[in-house]
């Protein structure tokens, strides 16, 4: 199934189970022969070494479907809009959670502690029973695991897919989110943090 085909299979099952969706069709780039004297694509370890002096932050995005709950880890997390509160993921399409959080049509974002590398590496595994030994709760709005010890977390529904490359972006509507203050035991360690190939943490 090609990058388009599998953004619209998640549309119409959205569609299908009652969540709103707000896909528009975006204008296909046009397409010509690389000349002779143009650039080669960049090479793909380039492209991670110099990416990855980008700092970013560690979530685990969870949800949960028929099966019981499910989660991935995930660094390529953002807000996208704060009226109406919107956020955005993005998900390799050959990853095996996906299509569970697809028929979830929910999900739930983790923000990690910098004490929690441990768990990160877990929910990293493909395949593997990732929920074995984690405590959580159901999210308010969605029933999207919360992981404990979790600094804070987001709940959201699904609202679009689009496609990019070899990810999908996916864009999820806030319908509760909250923090752990200081002092509360959480989150007092500050952000994991990723950077160059290994965790860190933030020092002010």
């Amino acid at each position: 199934m090609g990058h388009a085909g599998m953004a619209a299979t998640a549309v119409r099952h959205l569609r299908a189970a009652g969540s709103p969706t707000a896909v528009e069709p975006l204008p296909r780039p046009v397409l010509r022969a690389v000349r002779e004297d143009e650039r080669p694509p960049v090479d793909p370890a380039e492209f991670r070494r110099v990416l990855g002096h980008f700092a970013s932050g560690v979530t685990i995005v969870t949800a949960l479907d028929d099966d019981g709950p499910a989660g991935f880890a995930c660094q390529s997390f953002a807000s996208l809009s704060l009226d109406p509160p919107l956020v955005a993921f993005m998900v390799a399409r050959t990853s095996t959670t996906w299509p569970r959080i697809a028929d979830a049509g929910t999900f739930c974002v983790n923000i990690l502690g910098a004490e929690q590398g441990g768990l990160c590496r877990s929910f990293a595994v493909s395949g593997a029973d990732k929920f074995a030994g984690v405590e959580w709760d159901p999210a308010p709005a969605t029933g999207s695991p919360r992981l404990a010890g979790s600094p804070a977390w987001i709940d959201c529904t699904i609202t679009a897919v689009h496609t990019g490359g070899d990810h999908l972006i996916v864009v999820g509507r806030v319908d509760s989110l909250g923090a752990v203050e200081d002092g509360d035991g959480n989150g007092d360690g500050g952000p994991l943090l990723f950077h160059r190939g290994r965790f860190g943490r933030f020092r002010s």
